[in-house]
């Protein structure tokens, strides 16, 4: 009789996570729905930011690590008999509270309206301007680089990290309103990931905790990496969630900045999507730009990519793969796809 019960509960929590799935999926066809989560947003965000940004560590990094210990227990008591229908019980319990906590916090926000429909021409990408706009930030990098510190190694270097973040937390109220009409709570709650190590080995520069409204970004990453994540993860805090939008309010962000560290970081970035973009069409051209790097970007980028051939290995595949898979999942162009952000770019530098 006990056994059936708990059969029943289990079949009954299953059918909740299908409901849920469907009346999310409702919810995300309802421009009145998205509108009430998103206002919902502003308010929890501001809420966590305070609860969470006076700790020294990441507390969502913990909460994660909480949740995969509590994960494993229950699914190695699925594999033990004598504790396998109250383990199951125990994981379908658990799996609806993330889901559902997930989609209210911030799932629903993927389905904001897009950024490119708030920007007056919405034009397809354009190779020949792409290149202009290259050839315009690689003039630019090299100005900025001469104004940024570097280690002895002639590598640079981020010199005070919590002024780079307070310069993005005051940036984020100069975005143009037809863009953003988000607002910036102005609070720091920036944090090195504890995964850091791992981190180094995924590809995974930063990430957004959406059960705590913190900004996690790779401390071991190079300095060329680290001002623009912080930015890009700061425009989750704001409350867009396509990554590649994120992209977009990060270069706006770091390009109206007199903050040389994040303007350099930010610039750098985007000359890269520009390049990676046109490759497709013009590699000769891509070679062209980077022999025409100064020598102190030419010493970033063999960094860069002393750093990435130390991490690769498989952890960087699948974790590749999975977020790739993630994206796509989300209403989002897949992990190595430049297009949208290149796209927004190319629309909003008219």
């Amino acid at each position: 009789m006990r056994i059936k019960t708990i059969y029943k509960k289990k079949r009954f929590w299953a059918g909740i996570l299908l409901a849920q799935f469907l009346l999310f999926i409702m919810f995300s066809r309802s421009e009145a729905m998205i509108t009430f989560f998103s206002r919902f947003f502003e308010l929890q965000k501001r809420i966590h930011q305070l609860m969470f940004s006076w700790i020294p560590f990441s507390v969502g990094d913990v909460l994660y690590v909480l949740l995969g210990i509590a994960l494993v227990y229950l699914v190695t008591g699925c594999l033990v008999k004598k504790k396998r229908h109250k383990s199951l019980f125990g994981l379908l319990i658990l799996i609806n509270l993330l889901y559902f906590v997930y989609q209210v916090f911030w799932g629903m926000l993927y389905f904001q309206t897009p950024i490119i429909k708030k920007l007056s021409s919405q034009r397809e990408p354009d190779y020949h301007k792409a290149k202009r706009l290259a050839l315009q930030y690689l003039d630019q990098c090299k100005q900025t680089r001469q104004e940024v510190h570097e280690d002895k190694n002639g590598i640079f270097i981020v010199t005070d990290l919590k002024t780079v973040q307070q310069e993005i937390l005051k940036q984020q109220n100069n975005l143009p309103a037809y863009i953003s009409g988000k607002s910036a709570p102005q609070i720091n709650s920036f944090k090195p990931s504890l995964f850091r190590n791992v981190m180094s080995f995924t590809g995974i520069l930063g990430y957004y905790n959406p059960f705590t409204a913190e900004a996690q970004y790779n401390s071991q990453l190079p300095s060329t990496f680290i001002p623009f994540t912080s930015a890009h993860e700061s425009s989750h805090q704001l409350g867009f969630a396509r990554e590649q939008e994120a992209n977009f309010i990060g270069y706006l962000i770091g390009t109206r900045t007199g903050n040389k560290e994040l303007r350099y970081s930010t610039e750098y970035f985007t000359l890269k999507s520009l390049l990676n973009f046109i490759v497709q069409d013009d590699p000769e051209f891509v070679k062209y730009v980077i022999r025409n790097y100064s020598p102190a970007m030419k010493r970033d980028r063999m960094y860069e990519k002393m750093f990435i051939r130390k991490h690769q290995g498989l952890l960087d595949d699948f974790f590749g793969f999975t977020n790739n898979l993630f994206l796509k999942s989300n209403q989002q162009d897949g992990s190595v796809t430049y297009s949208y952000f290149i796209d927004l770019l190319l629309n909003y530098e008219k």
